[in-house]
């Protein structure tokens, strides 16, 4: 089939404006659904399905109910394992502000009911663990000051606190231009001697004019004060309405163009729910975390059709544009001109009748949607931290990538089962603040009778369990090895 008679067999359909009656159509408009419980889960629940657009009930009195777990945001956090991966290795493990492991546990209870997990496949529907088991399966533990990877430390300034990630060898070429001077000897030392000389707010944004990933750790936990959280109203998720959508297919077709853990943790998901899952790497630049932990890449891919393209070639670049037309859901997390540069528009697509899901670390638009961010810096953009004496250290492992991966599910379960198609721009960053605004209940951390870290309130005592991982049925497939197969199957006749 011919790219004419491709484009011949769907609509054409022109860019839409976005009226303030289409601003009010959101993707679970019309849909009766209700997060039943009392606590923290159960409100995460219930504010996440109002800003997708979901009612209480329909007209008619009708209803659908989820119900939500009712477990303490202290109790959660300590059963999910990210518990186990706060705090130095030698001290005990410690509690994160508000109760972003039981804001967890409501995003994949709302994702099960919106679209149920089809139960003949492996690996198991996931629960809060999903926190912990990238370092579960990499056989990490508690690391701080340094973060579970050992990429990533916070520093004092002259005021606040500087986050900062350094995952790559191009980011340590890049430290004497950081700090202005030599650097030798530790590179780390380096930064925290240049740090106390400017403010927290002055060193991210130098760094990241470099293209550091650097953040500013805010004052109060999930309530940053800068323009870019302004620019967004705080919203870790905004939905835009475009076109009306192809013929919905049984098992949606995910381009899914993300790398690393938030983006495939969706895919993942998005897959356990009977979505078909096309991942798309770039023959000069696959995805790093092929060279990570096997077991980790296999739980995130396995099943999914792995396709290359040479991205640097007009051939590579127009096969990209034609699954992208065929596909129920762009799944992607570049910054917008990355795609931009190659000719493909987000905002195109949807008014063309394709859901859209990106996933950044603060946003596709506003001052800082050119930035940089991996899961524990933007995490520390957040407030998830934790203070140790006169330090702060990380919470848990790059936490804002798996809490941002199960929120972008839902959100794509919830486009996917609407008859239009939206541009959906997840902030990593806005999205965990949202779950950190809660008070923590009155607790300490104790020694309990079988020799583990135990935490003791009010009225409860429990274990702080270790990080665990579900395993994938199958080995995920080598870079490009269904290549032909897929475009054979979705591009030609």
């Amino acid at each position: 089939m011919s790219q004419s008679d491709i484009e011949q067999t769907r609509p054409v359909r022109h860019c839409e404006a976005v009226t303030a009656e289409s601003a009010d159509v959101m993707p679970l408009s019309g849909v009766a659904i209700e997060a039943r419980g009392e606590g923290v889960a159960a409100e995460h629940a219930r504010r996440l399905l109002q800003e997708l657009g979901a009612r209480p009930e329909n007209d008619r009195g009708q209803r659908r109910t989820v119900s939500v777990d009712a477990r303490s945001a202290v109790r959660a956090w300590a059963d999910s394992g990210a518990m186990a991966l706060t705090g130095r290795a030698g001290g005990p493990p410690l509690v994160s502000p508000g109760a972003p492991a039981a804001a967890t546990g409501a995003a994949l209870a709302l994702l099960a009911a919106l679209r149920p997990p089809d139960e003949s496949s492996a690996p198991p529907w996931p629960g809060i663990e999903v926190l912990g088991e990238r370092a579960a399966l990499f056989g990490r533990g508690r690391n701080a000051p340094w973060s579970v990877g050992g990429a990533f430390r916070m520093f004092p300034t002259t005021h606040g606190y500087l986050g900062i990630s350094l995952p790559r060898q191009d980011d340590f070429t890049l430290l004497p231009a950081l700090v202005e001077g030599e650097v030798g000897g530790d590179p780390w030392q380096a930064v925290a001697e240049w740090a106390r000389t400017c403010s927290a707010e002055d060193a991210a944004a130098r760094a990241q004019l470099l293209g550091i990933a650097a953040a500013a750790v805010p004052d109060t936990p999930g309530m940053p004060q800068d323009a870019q959280f302004r620019h967004r109203n705080g919203r870790g998720i905004v939905v835009r309405p475009g076109g009306v959508r192809q013929p919905r297919r049984a098992e949606p077709v995910v381009v899914d163009l993300t790398a690393l853990w938030a983006g495939p943790l969706c895919a993942h998901l998005l897959g356990r729910t009977g979505a078909h899952i096309v991942k798309v790497e770039s023959t000069r630049r696959p995805d790093g975390a092929r060279s990570g932990s096997r077991d980790f890449f296999d739980l995130m891919h396995a099943e999914h059709a792995c396709v290359a393209v040479d991205l640097t070639t007009a051939e590579g670049v127009e096969t990209l544009q034609r699954l992208i037309d065929v596909a129920d859901l762009v799944l992607e997390a570049s910054r917008p001109r990355a795609l931009r540069q190659l000719g493909i528009d987000a905002e195109s697509a949807v008014a063309g009748g394709t859901n859209w899901l990106s996933i950044t670390a603060y946003g596709r638009t506003g001052p800082w949607s050119d930035r940089v961010g991996f899961g524990d810096d933007v995490a520390a953009a957040a407030g998830a931290v934790v203070f140790d004496g006169c330090e702060v250290l990380p919470c848990g492992d790059a936490l804002a990538d798996p809490v941002a991966g199960v929120h972008a599910a839902v959100a794509a379960a919830a486009v996917l089962s609407s008859d239009r198609a939206f541009l959906v721009d997840l902030s990593m960053r806005d999205v965990l603040a949202a779950t950190l605004r809660d008070r923590v209940e009155p607790h300490e951390v104790v020694h309990g009778p079988d020799d583990l870290w135990h935490v003791r309130t009010a009225d409860a005592e429990f274990p702080v369990a270790a990080p665990r991982a579900r395993h994938a049925p199958t080995v995920a497939a080598a870079l490009g090895a269904d290549t032909q197969e897929t475009l054979s199957r979705w591009l030609s006749g």
